[in-house]
């Protein structure tokens, strides 16, 4: 197999190649289709989670074709497609996974952070956290849906009913969810950095009623907002945006630091929530829904070996919607 490898911290991704992995209890093996390149990953790569195992393929957003099997996994799941995502394992023990909470567990493992993922032709997963999908949809437009997708999700069911949303940080995860409010009758208003004149027209393209910069104030008081952008300040900039009783979201592994504010600007019964990782509820909920959507990922390719600069241009944020490593 080949795969672009993290060696050290802060260090470039080195192709390499490697043995093929072989399936242990419980796990499949599957050929990748395709790896959407997530924030996350920088902030693996950055060291700003701590303790990777390392060396590492990163890549958590995976699609790719079984083709091998472990003991205690059925035969029949040889051949068909699945998707992999951030939470690739759950302890189903401690007192987080026995209470539907998988998603806080205590002795989790992470695809592309503490297990090998999907920047690789190969890659070995917990055959409980692969998720079947549609054997007839192009892997391409599959593979952001499995982390910018599925954390969108927990972020907007975290967010409530309320019609108007706002969206800090008009990326993967965003141009996704903006869809969904979209079909669900909902408001979007987008915030994107000062000056993105690119990204404010795709939001607009894709159904948000509002753009602009994530220091602006949006014409009327939202009922909540989400915050994808990994950016402390944004905290108190959308609580100010949020009506009294409103919510307010962190969807984001890492953040900057949250900078003092004001109690004024909490006051009102407004809250502030985080978001972290994902359950396989969320994954049974989510991927009907944006069927039902037809929500369409934005997505711009590259090969294995330019997985580097993928990650460059995600950094810079040269592209609209998702980055996608293909094979």
């Amino acid at each position: 197999m080949k795969a672009m490898m993290l060696q050290a911290i802060g260090e470039p991704l080195v192709l390499v190649e490697r043995p093929d992995p072989v399936p242990g209890r419980g796990e499949l093996r599957l050929k990748v289709e395709a790896c959407a390149v997530c924030r996350t990953d920088l902030h693996v790569i950055d060291g700003d989670l701590a303790d990777p195992k390392l060396p590492l393929v990163p890549g958590h957003e995976i699609v790719g074709i079984v083709d091998a099997v472990g003991d205690g996994v059925a035969a029949t799941r040889v051949g068909s497609r699945v998707g992999v995502p951030w939470l690739g394992h759950s302890c189903g023990v401690c007192p987080y996974c026995r209470s539907a909470a998988e998603n806080l567990c205590d002795r989790p493992q992470f695809t592309g952070y503490t297990r090998d993922g999907g920047f690789a032709t190969d890659v070995v997963a917990d055959a409980s956290y692969a998720f079947e999908l549609d054997p007839k949809g192009d892997p391409v437009s599959l593979a952001p849906l499995l982390c910018a997708g599925l954390i969108g999700w927990r972020c907007l069911k975290k967010a409530g009913d309320g019609r108007r949303i706002g969206l800090y940080g008009f990326g993967a995860a965003a141009h996704i969810i903006a869809q969904i409010c979209v079909w669900q009758g909902r408001e979007v208003f987008a915030f994107t950095r000062h000056g993105d004149d690119e990204a404010q027209r795709f939001a607009i393209s894709l159904g948000a009623v509002w753009a602009g910069g994530s220091d602006d104030r949006p014409p009327v008081l939202l009922d909540a907002a989400i915050i994808f952008a990994p950016v402390g300040s944004l905290v108190p900039a959308a609580l100010k945006a949020v009506r009294k009783g409103g919510r307010v979201v962190c969807g984001g592994i890492h953040m900057s630091d949250i900078p003092a504010m004001p109690y004024a600007v909490v006051w009102g019964e407004r809250e502030l929530v985080s978001v972290a990782n994902l359950t396989r509820d969320d994954a049974a909920e989510f991927f009907p829904i944006a069927r039902q959507a037809a929500v369409r990922t934005h997505t711009v390719s590259y090969p294995l070996e330019r997985a580097n600069l993928a990650l460059s241009d995600l950094r810079a944020g040269r592209f609209s919607g998702a980055a996608v490593i293909v094979f």
